[in-house]
């Protein structure tokens, strides 16, 4: 046999080159071909990478997924629920201090944050069992560890050699730090959620969406907070008006905010942190905890892409409308890409994958009109164009309409927070909606895909909306 078909003589070396793939071959042709195990590895079990699994499993494909951390992703783990959660603790000081002004009588509540700690962990615990629970019943194989490339279709996980027709690489982000001196004082975001104490005094370095967040639920919290940003305002890229309102509600509820501001110099002095400023501020400031809010970069340090040749772009993997990299089997979704880093855009973008490669119609997201939000006190949200793009594409052409009004809720407050609604328009076709206040991103949620569909201004006003409300203020 072997003499009549050669090529069998390269058996024993192929099984020795990837232990876990089956070969077949045709020898009515004398051709051997090659098959493997997986028809879908997917590296990272975050949102990216457990709907693609779950979607691609539900055409059909034998799919496997592995993840060095905790299934769910930085979102479930160290992101969007953690934090949200740590949200809404904070917001119960201010509503037993609401609760007194509308007749309840009562002791101000005792925040405990070591059971806080404990009920949240119990929370994601049960989350993480769900997903797990999601792959089992779609058939998906879950394993436990870090996943590198070995070659183009070969993944090593742990001492496992895994083959897979197609890969999905799908492994996030991670916290950065910038180089300034004794930044290894500083803590990053997934630390925040695991302290042993609550700081007294809290510096927060980065005005983005993370460091504003932090700095509002930290200050919910009873923490003093100092929240020191490079550029001459926070939360870049939002909409002026928007950056605005926010930074002086969180000025007006005790936040220290410091623009035109960073680091120098780090230093930790016995039990404090001395942090020595520059910019508009050159002072000495002495906190118990420095939080890194400064950005986050794709986790791609020990997936040994160089090996194979995945192409970048901005130390991001480079991919197409189709999430396909430069090899045609291997593609990527999420945060590891130069795209949109949002926890839906991820889920989405795995599907997409999915219903592209395995349900065999092409499908490719559209990133225009995607909302996003920011979990402060006060709340924002945005969605299409700020009055500054717009301008710059349509120049002096648009409009823009802007409301300022108190909530219902805090019409009986002593402190009458309010709220900002904003439009940007261009020939009355709605280019923007930027909202800040109470439930701005439940509230801004419909109105994207009321814009996805041409929403007009004359449309809204003519719209008859439900009162009392706080998104009744769109309608008018």
């Amino acid at each position: 046999m072997a003499n009549l078909y050669p090529e069998l003589r390269l058996i024993p070396l192929l099984r020795q080159l990837g232990s876990l793939c089956e070969l077949n071959y045709a020898t009515q042709k004398g051709i051997l071909a090659m098959t493997y195990r997986y028809d879908l590895f997917v590296i990272g079990a975050g949102p990216g990478g457990l709907s693609a699994a779950k979607k691609a499993a539900s055409y059909g494909a034998k799919v496997a997924i592995a993840e060095s951390a905790h299934v769910g992703g930085t979102c479930v783990n160290l992101g969007c629920i953690p934090k949200k959660l740590m949200v809404y603790a904070a917001d119960f000081a201010e509503f037993a201090h609401l609760a007194q002004e509308y007749g309840w009588s009562q002791e101000t509540p005792k925040f405990s944050w070591q059971q806080f700690k404990q009920i949240r962990d119990r929370e994601l615990d049960r989350l993480r069992h769900v997903y797990q629970s999601k792959l089992k019943d779609k058939g998906v194989e879950l394993l436990q560890g870090t996943a590198v490339f070995v070659d183009e279709h070969t993944i090593r996980v742990n001492d496992q050699k895994i083959t897979a027709d197609k890969i999905l690489i799908a492994v996030g982000g991670k916290a950065t730090k910038p180089n300034i001196s004794g930044i290894e004082h500083a803590v990053t975001s997934d630390e925040m959620f695991h302290l042993e104490k609550l700081p007294k005094r809290l510096a927060i370095l980065g005005g983005g969406y993370i460091g504003v967040e932090f700095s509002s639920l930290m200050r919910g919290l009873g923490v003093e907070v100092f929240l020191m940003n490079r550029e001459c305002c926070i939360l870049e890229g939002f909409d002026d008006t928007v950056r605005n309102t926010v930074r002086n509600e969180l000025v007006d509820r005790g936040i220290y905010s410091y623009c035109n501001t960073t680091a120098e110099k780090i230093e930790r002095v016995g039990d404090n942190i001395q942090i020595q400023l520059t910019g508009d501020r050159s002072d000495l400031l002495t906190v118990d905890t420095l939080l890194c809010a400064t950005g986050r970069i794709p986790n791609l340090e020990h997936l040994n892409l160089d090996t194979i040749g995945i192409e970048q772009d901005n130390k991001a993997i480079a991919v197409d409308e189709f999430s396909r990299t430069n090899l045609p089997h291997i593609y990527a979704v999420g945060d590891c890409t130069n795209r949109k880093q949002l926890t839906p855009v991820a889920r989405a973008e795995g599907r997409a994958f999915a219903e592209t490669v395995f349900g065999k119609s092409q499908m490719a997201i559209d990133y225009h009109l995607i909302p996003s939000g920011v979990c402060s006190r006060p709340e924002a949200a945005t969605v299409g164009m700020t009055e500054s793009e717009a301008q710059e594409k349509f120049g002096d052409r648009i409009k823009c309409y802007q409301t300022e009004f108190t909530p219902l809720l805090r019409t009986l407050s002593q402190e009458k927070r309010q709220s900002l609604i904003k439009f940007v328009t261009h020939d009355d076709r709605i280019l923007g909606i930027h909202i800040v206040g109470d439930d701005a991103i439940e509230i801004i949620q419909g109105f994207a895909l009321a814009m996805q569909k041409g929403l007009t201004k004359a449309e809204l006003d003519y719209a008859i909306a439900i009162h009392p409300s706080s998104a009744e203020e769109l309608f008018s």
